[in-house]
């Protein structure tokens, strides 16, 4: 199989990359859905959302901006 080349591989790039922001979201939705799922306190809830709205925004952010 050949190799793909100008606009026929940044199709193909950003649609790999599509798919793992939407896999990376799906992902983090779950997540969010066990912390409400969990029986934990208030601001062990609170912490963890931080946690994972910055870690969600660092992963995902980069791979947007390549393809704007």
């Amino acid at each position: 199989m050949g190799s793909k080349y100008g606009d026929e591989q940044k199709m193909a790039a950003k649609a790999i990359t599509e798919e793992l922001i939407l896999q990376l979201k799906l992902l983090y939705l779950k997540q969010f859905e066990k912390i409400g799922e969990e029986n934990l306190a208030p601001g062990t809830i609170v912490k963890l959302t931080q946690l994972f709205l910055i870690s969600r925004d660092a992963a995902i952010t980069p791979l947007r901006k390549e393809y704007e």
